[in-house]
């Protein structure tokens, strides 16, 4: 079945850069599979050495994030929408100079 997947920009250039591509698959694993198949290289940038999925890249179903579903075993139908969502992390709220007895910048 036809499952459309939303890709990050940082992985586009995998894809060709195209922001959402359309796979066969039942589940998430599956989707996976079908993505490397297609976009060689792309797995290595989604699932660890053990086949997992990375811990800092969130997979949503309809806006279900698959950690709270089935993880990697969760089921996908068709007309299914997955996103693939790298996390963000931020920064600190001050930036300071060489010395800590420099200006800091607010």
């Amino acid at each position: 079945m036809a499952i459309k997947v939303k890709i990050p920009g940082p992985l586009q250039k995998l894809t060709q850069d195209k922001s959402e591509v359309e796979v066969e698959a039942s589940s998430i694993k599956e989707l996976v599979e079908s993505l490397e198949e297609s976009y060689p290289g792309i797995k290595n940038r989604i699932c660890d050495e053990s086949g997992k999925i990375r811990r800092f890249i969130n997979f949503y179903v309809n806006d279900e994030d698959v950690r709270f579903l089935k993880g990697d075993e969760t089921s996908l139908k068709a007309n299914d929408q997955v996103s693939i969502v790298p996390a963000i992390a931020g920064g600190g709220s001050t930036r300071c100079a060489r010395s800590p007895f420099d200006s800091c910048i607010y």
